[in-house]
């Protein structure tokens, strides 16, 4: 598990965008409603609640500062 900042990937950024995998369960309609995530996948759902609140990104805390 990392606590604290997380290090930006434009790479990761852009093919999470273009994923054939996300845009087949987007336009299928087959997505979860928001929150139900610990029904698909409880482990994942854990980890990433955890992760979340340990870590930031320092473009979001920019974002923060000069809004």
């Amino acid at each position: 598990m990392k606590f604290g900042f997380v290090t930006p990937s434009l790479k990761k950024r852009i093919f999470t965008r273009t994923s054939v995998k996300r845009q087949v369960v987007h336009r299928a309609g087959i997505k979860m409603p928001r929150g139900f995530g610990f029904l698909r996948n409880p482990k994942k759902a854990v980890y990433n609640k955890i992760y979340n609140r340990t870590s930031f990104e320092i473009f979001k805390t920019l974002k923060k500062l000069f809004k």
